[in-house]
């Protein structure tokens, strides 16, 4: 297994086509940038533990909500609202495996409220010469694996993230195409209206 902080400056090259500021951003304008994200939407790459590429579309609703939409021929779809993250597979099962959010890593950045300064959230803290790389974990539940979140500046932009589970597996997301506050409809992270259109298609 390749650790985070091996695999992160790789992926940062893959972001980034224009100059950089080369400086570390502070947790607390990280804090703040993060606290402000309430609405995100961007194309993903996603690079699992087995090496395997998959692309899609990344819609995200603070508080508590997020959409991976994988692109075709991968009918995958995965889904947190209402405290779970529903996962269906891409053989196109119209009936999600559901999981809580709050066991996920996930759950650390699509809080209502995000304040890395007042909370023992944040492992390390650390600057490659070219990104900002903050890795963060629940202090009281370590076992259900953190997340390594890849910022660049001067204004901080997330450009990516590395999660590991509890058995050392890692999944990275690549983010690009990457805009803010707009509207989201609430829909798209419905579990139940999208398990119907699901059911609907098969």
């Amino acid at each position: 297994m390749v650790h985070i902080l091996h695999i992160v400056p790789f992926l940062s090259a893959l972001c980034l086509s224009t100059a950089v500021w080369a400086d570390k951003i502070s947790i607390n304008a990280l804090s703040l940038y993060l606290d402000g994200l309430r609405t995100v939407e961007a194309k993903f790459t996603q690079i699992n533990s087995d090496g395997s590429l998959s692309t899609g579309s990344l819609y995200i609703k603070r508080p508590g909500r997020i959409r991976f939409e994988y692109d075709p021929p991968n009918d995958a779809l995965v889904l947190a609202a209402g405290g779970q993250l529903a996962i269906f597979d891409p053989n196109g099962n119209d009936v999600p495996e559901s999981y809580p959010l709050s066991k996920t890593p996930l759950s650390l950045i699509l809080a209502d409220n995000i304040n890395l300064s007042h909370e023992s959230m944040v492992r390390t803290h650390q600057f490659d010469g070219t990104s900002t790389i903050l890795t963060v974990q629940d202090p009281e539940h370590p076992e259900r694996g953190r997340m390594a979140l890849v910022f660049t500046g001067p204004n901080p932009q997330l450009r990516q993230w590395v999660i590991e589970d509890q058995n050392g597996e890692q999944t990275v997301v690549v983010l690009n195409d990457v805009t803010t506050d707009m509207l989201l409809n609430d829909n798209l992270f419905n579990v139940l209206i999208n398990q119907e259109k699901r059911r609907r298609k098969n």
